[in-house]
């Protein structure tokens, strides 16, 4: 499964808006049930209302009716991670998931999210 989950995210990459950064960003989320949703960044000409690919990835599936994730993959021509916000959504939504990283050939690493945000910042502390 997780070679497919890794071809989604660079498939997406295809799909992205990026007239601005020409940075293409491809993600992808595995679902509980096993559905692979992706996801691709999305500019905007005010850089505020950019929206990441992984954001865009969760953000689908959640509106899709899926709440509990197994994994997620984000590719980049060069194997970027995601972005603080990112992380915190990821951390947010999914708590402790894998995440793969990968470039334009393929899988590069694989972090836990709690690796990508030690200490994070959670529902927990609201209460």
């Amino acid at each position: 499964m997780k070679q497919k989950l890794v071809q989604a995210a660079m498939d997406m990459r295809n799909h992205a808006h990026a007239p601005y950064s020409n940075y293409r960003v491809g993600a992808a989320v595995e679902t509980e049930s096993g559905e692979i949703i992706g996801g691709c960044n999305v500019e905007s000409s005010s850089y505020g209302l950019t929206c990441c690919a992984e954001r865009v990835a969760l953000f689908r599936a959640l509106a899709e009716g899926h709440t509990s994730f197994n994994a997620l993959a984000v590719a980049t021509e060069n194997g970027g991670s995601p972005c603080g916000a990112c992380r915190q959504v990821i951390w947010d939504l999914c708590k402790e998931i894998l995440v793969h990283i990968c470039d334009k050939n393929g899988l590069l690493k694989t972090f836990s999210s709690s690796e990508l945000l030690p200490d994070a910042f959670d529902d927990s502390h609201l209460k």
